[in-house]
């Protein structure tokens, strides 16, 4: 199995690398360290299997995974990450990510997910399965209701909200009244911190 690993940490490569090279049946066949060079490296080496970083310069994971499955439909790619937020996964997933695996259990967990995926399988982390369950029936933010909240989660008031997203305050609350009913939030403040942990936003 060819492998290409693709992330931004030098370290985080070398790790993957110790991993893989005590295994006979797996090789590491080309690092990136963002996501136009994974494009590009995947396209010129074609490996069996992707492990590709969310977090990237240039163009991030996600990105990154659409232009490598419009290029190669068939692209078999893991998601190597820090985020456990079930929005963040579903993007992921919907994207075309066969696999979404959390950097903290990698040492343990990457030869079997990279073998499981490349037999055609799927492989999502415990921890992060149950967060999407949890939130499969939640009611989405809308797009207005994100740009909303992104710009409360950067410090700013109602008015100030209003200004940006040419509004009325009260639009604005209106807004805000109902984010926080969907997170089942007490408060702006706690909507905010839901939607990052969520990945819903990122700050």
């Amino acid at each position: 199995m060819r492998v290409l690993i693709a992330d931004d940490h030098p370290l985080l490569r070398e790790g993957v690398a110790a991993v893989l090279e005590s295994q006979p049946d797996i090789e590491l066949v080309a690092q990136a360290t963002n996501g136009r060079e994974a494009v590009e490296a995947f396209l010129e080496h074609r490996p069996d299997v992707a492990l590709v970083d969310l977090q990237m310069p240039e163009m991030n994971g996600i990105e990154a995974i659409d232009a490598i499955r419009a290029e190669v439909p068939d692209a078999v790619i893991v998601v190597l990450t820090t985020y456990k937020g079930d929005v963040t996964a579903m993007r992921a997933l919907r994207a075309g990510a066969a696999g979404y695996l959390l950097k903290g259990e990698m040492r343990t967990e990457l030869v079997e997910t990279i073998r499981q995926v490349h037999a055609g399988g799927h492989r999502v982390q415990p921890e992060v399965a149950s967060e999407l369950a949890a939130h499969l029936r939640d009611d989405a933010l809308s797009e207005r209701e994100i740009q909303v909240l992104r710009s409360v989660a950067q410090g700013n008031s109602n008015k100030r909200v209003a200004l940006e997203l040419g509004v009325t305050e009260e639009t604005v609350k209106a807004h805000m009244k109902r984010i926080v009913s969907k997170l089942g939030a007490n408060d702006r403040t706690h909507a905010v911190t839901i939607a990052i942990k969520r990945g819903i936003i990122e700050i």
